[in-house]
């Protein structure tokens, strides 16, 4: 039990940026991640192999954060008026730096939920390719492509630019 605390708890402060960028609801990530952290500790006999646990921790939060956004996006969400905390209704500060934030934010929800992921968990997370096709169950060369289309697409986003057409013909 102690060894298994030993690879876990240092992986706790990474589950929790992670998530809360996913899911961008601080009180929903921290849930999320004492979900998978259950999950961890309740299947800790089930994982494959016996070094760093990280990237199995991260494929059980990951898939938890994807159910969970499936589930939000078919129910919605309301809150009623009365409920809802004054933080939640404040406008927040626009300085720049703010703004540029909110770019950032806003250009990765624009993003598919699948590059989203490959970007956090490869840039944010400095995670290897191959942890990180482990964590999404996808081949490395899946994981290279969607990163690739990932940076082009924030690039395109951020810089205000279109990016350049590529017009194809046939050959006969």
């Amino acid at each position: 039990m102690r060894d298994m605390i030993l690879l876990i708890e240092p992986v706790i402060p990474r589950l929790r940026r992670y998530a809360r960028v996913l899911l961008r609801d601080r009180a929903a990530a921290d849930d999320l991640v004492q979900d998978c952290l259950e999950r961890a500790v309740g299947r800790w006999h089930q994982r494959r192999g016996q070094g760093d646990p990280r990237t199995w921790m991260f494929a059980i939060l990951h898939n938890l954060a994807m159910n969970q956004l499936r589930q939000r996006a078919r129910r919605g969400t309301a809150v009623a008026l009365d409920e809802a905390s004054e933080a939640a209704l404040a406008r927040p500060a626009e300085q720049e730096a703010g703004l540029h934030q909110r770019d950032i934010l806003a250009s990765l929800d624009r993003l598919t939920d699948e590059q989203r992921a490959v970007i956090l968990l490869v840039t944010i997370e400095e995670m290897s390719y191959a942890d990180a096709a482990e964590t999404l169950g996808v081949p490395v060369g899946t994981v290279m492509s969607r990163l690739s289309r990932a940076r082009a697409r924030l690039r395109e986003a951020l810089s205000g630019e279109a990016a350049p057409v590529m017009h194809l013909r046939s050959v006969k």
